[in-house]
């Protein structure tokens, strides 16, 4: 009997466990990696030739970082390793992808998609000029590039991620305007619970605020946006808030960083037909899994951020346990005996991880009431130039009061980014100008291909 068919996509902390986990049950999984090193995006590698020590590029996950990398090493001669290439469509049995323009269909017994996270980003007046960067975005210029996206940066976003990129760019000597956090400065009782639940991480969090602070950097918490300065010639020039207190500050700048935490990269999932599920604490549709990272779709396993928030220490867990669920569904022995010797334990520590994740959605919640307010001229899809006038415009003389609807009539998500920097806040205007809640006007549904393509344009002889 010939060994199942097994597929991985991605190799961050999630990835890379997950193939760990079936290499040591004696497959050889295919692994699929859209870029070309491993680690993801908190641990990404730095370019071949590259030589900035780990503790410089990683800090306190230092250690981390290089375990995964060491361990990755090791499985490479163990894999089926397709780096630079893109996992762009999926239907039943079969995952697409595309290297170099070269199209290739990977038929597989079970897929694990380990796609991670992207940015969730709010629009602001003025966020489509030049200089207007997500956090991630920023991060990769520093860990992939060994640059900063400007001399004079002002991150503006809520969650652990914008104190981190601050940090990160305080410590590689660029200049931090300002770090400017909508989440109030006070937490409610709930949100410190959850956070208790990992309480070195949460320490870590706050030593992060603390060295901003003792650097000088201006750190304003309970901020609400109003403008991105700046013009077509320059591009970002200053940022423009108002304080919890009602007073506005303005910082000069020629770059920002925008991010409200994370959402989850789940497109692969939807084009596979997984049910999703809409989550109230975090204002987002999920898909769909049980407590091992099976989804409702027989043979499609989903861990890491790509459906759960939970960090890469719980994308690790998850990773594992979700390859170890994989192989005890197709009734491979060794798997089946890893699995129910090690389930308990990882199903333990990522519902502790989950804790902590509701934790972190209390104490830097989603600005929703902000983006349901955006002025009518804001730039809510920046790939097709949609304004929040005209989503209105749609909801009041067109009757949009679904998101696709919307979609349809102001081809906002149609864009480059399929939606994935406007689609949340998209559904805010519908939802707020429908007078309906956000779940009823639904979520933008995925399309092949996952990500644009380049086309074969060569002409095709008769």
């Amino acid at each position: 009997m010939s060994a199942p068919r097994v597929i991985v996509v991605g190799t961050g902390p999630a990835g890379v466990r997950a193939a760990q986990a079936l290499v040591q049950a004696g497959l050889r999984p295919v692994v699929v990696e859209e870029n070309a090193r491993d680690g993801g995006q908190i641990y990404r590698r730095q370019p071949l030739g590259f030589k900035r020590p780990y503790a410089k590029l990683y800090g306190s996950e230092a250690a981390k970082a290089q375990a995964l990398h060491r361990d990755f090493e090791a499985l490479r001669p163990h894999l089926e390793l397709h780096t630079d290439t893109l996992a762009w469509n999926l239907t039943a049995g079969e995952l697409h992808v595309v290297r170099e323009g070269q199209p290739q269909t990977l038929p597989f017994d079970a897929l694990l998609v380990c796609s991670g996270a992207t940015d969730r980003l709010m629009p602001v007046p003025g966020w489509d000029q030049a200089g207007c960067y997500s956090l991630g975005a920023a991060q990769i210029a520093l860990k992939a590039q060994a640059c900063a996206i400007g001399r004079q940066v002002v991150f503006m976003g809520s969650g652990p991620l914008l104190y981190l990129v601050a940090a990160q760019y305080q410590q590689a000597g660029a200049r931090v305007a300002a770090v400017l956090d909508t989440a109030p400065a006070r937490k409610s009782w709930a949100a410190l619970r959850g956070l208790l639940a990992r309480p070195r991480l949460a320490l870590r969090g706050l030593a992060l605020m603390q060295g901003l602070r003792r650097a000088g950097v201006p750190l304003l918490q309970g901020v609400s946006p109003l403008r991105i300065e700046g013009d077509a010639a320059l591009g970002v020039q200053a940022v423009v808030v108002k304080d919890a207190r009602g007073a506005s500050h303005r910082f000069e700048c020629d770059a920002v960083g925008l991010g409200w935490h994370l959402r989850a990269e789940a497109q692969l999932a939807d084009l596979g037909g997984c049910q999703f599920d809409f989550e109230p604490l975090s204002r987002q549709w999920l898909p769909r899994i049980d407590s091992d990272g099976r989804s409702s779709q027989a043979g499609l396993y989903l861990a890491g951020d790509g459906v759960r928030i939970l960090g890469a220490d719980g994308a690790e867990a998850a990773g594992r346990l979700a390859a170890l669920a994989a192989l005890a569904d197709l009734g491979h022995a060794q798997g089946q005996a890893l699995h129910a010797h090690e389930a308990p334990a990882l199903r333990q520590t990522l519902a502790r991880m989950d804790r902590f994740r509701a934790g972190l959605a209390q104490a830097f919640p989603w600005p929703h009431a902000q983006a349901a307010r955006l002025p009518d001229e804001t730039v809510v899809c920046r790939c097709e130039g949609v304004t929040a006038g005209t989503l209105r415009q749609c909801v009041n003389e067109l009757e949009s009061h679904e998101l696709n609807r919307a979609k349809a009539f102001s081809r906002v998500g149609m864009g480059r980014c399929q939606g994935r920097f406007c689609g949340h806040a998209a559904a805010e205007v519908v939802a707020s100008q429908c007078g309906l809640p956000i779940e009823q006007v639904g979520r933008l549904r995925s399309q092949a291909p996952v990500k644009p393509l380049m086309m074969n344009t060569r002409e095709v002889q008769p």
